[in-house]
């Protein structure tokens, strides 16, 4: 008799487990098609948007697809033979990385500067806080027009001050030599405000008390910069560093605003070089091309980065 008991109650056991186990993957597989319907609108956007656009455009590079709808024969790496050969191109690369090079360090350095001295509690920090960030709110077009008029040669404001020091007035845009100092002077004043926002950001999320042993400990306000700011902002910089070179190298549209649409040698830049191939003069292939030069171009630069990172993480 017992013996048919712990039978009965091992069978009732077993098929309890079995009927949980069935109810469990029935609620996963629920889940997983509940999961499934809340991520396919972000999916259909990112397949539409991003992926199709990427692997499209990767076919016209093959292609001498015309802006007019003309062409479309597959033509091999002729597009990409093209533009390894053509000095404009070269030439365009060459001022979007001296543009990078020339506006991240001031974007880096001028923010640090502002986050620091708004940190320390000089009087009116909100008036400060805003008058730093207002501009990056600000339009491209805005920012375009606000700098053609300060460019001025003759009613400018920047050439009021240089002859206030005795100096000669400029032709801020239209001389080749000045342009592209005038837009990096320009993209500095309109993009700092959000490095500075990260820089003042992490600057209080230093703990006081490390500020107030180092003082005890008889450090000045240099040396706590030195030894204690500095280091704890590191991978803020990066950070910034990062995602202000990403933002430099697609310049365009302050430049194109700010000299009206004309570019010269010494303004071109890679992606104003595709618009003209494409929409201008109407290669569509060609321009496709010229982008994933550029992409590749950008994937090196990002591996350097990382690779320079992580070494100064282990060491």
């Amino acid at each position: 008799m017992s013996a048919i008991t712990d039978n009965a109650r091992t069978r009732t056991i077993v098929t309890g487990a079995a009927v949980g186990r069935e109810m469990h993957a029935g609620t996963t597989r629920r889940e997983q098609l509940v999961g499934w319907a809340f991520l396919a609108p972000f999916l259909v956007a990112f397949v539409l948007f991003l992926v199709w656009p990427v692997v499209h455009g990767l076919y016209l590079s093959f292609t001498d697809q015309s802006l007019t709808g003309a062409g479309g024969a597959f033509v091999g790496f002729a597009n990409y033979a093209e533009a390894l050969a053509d000095p404009t191109m070269w030439r365009s690369i060459g001022n979007t990385l001296w543009f990078t090079v020339i506006s991240t360090i001031p974007l880096v350095l001028i923010a640090l500067l502002m986050a620091v001295l708004v940190d320390r509690g000089i009087p009116g920090q909100w008036l400060w806080r805003l008058s730093f960030f207002m501009p990056f709110l600000l339009a491209s077009t805005v920012i375009s027009q606000i700098w053609v008029w300060i460019f001025n040669p003759q009613i400018g404001a920047a050439n009021a001050i240089l002859e206030s020091f005795g100096l000669e007035p400029l032709a801020w845009l239209q001389n080749p030599d000045t342009n592209m100092n005038a837009i990096i002077i320009a993209t500095v004043w309109w993009t700092v405000g959000f490095n500075f926002l990260l820089y003042l950001a992490a600057l209080q999320n230093i703990p006081a008390q490390q500020y107030e042993a180092a003082a005890l400990d008889g450090a000045g306000p240099l040396r706590q910069l030195w030894s204690i700011t500095l280091p704890q902002l590191a991978p803020v910089t990066v950070l910034i560093v990062m995602l202000q070179i990403l933002a430099s190298l697609k310049l365009f549209d302050q430049a194109y605003q700010m000299l009206g649409g004309v570019a010269s040698d010494t303004t071109r830049s890679i992606v104003q070089y595709m618009y003209e191939a494409g929409f201008v003069g109407y290669r569509f292939g060609y321009s496709a091309a010229i982008s994933y030069v550029f992409f590749a171009l950008i994937v090196v630069i990002g591996v350097a980065q990382a690779l320079v990172t992580r070494r100064r993480k282990e060491q």
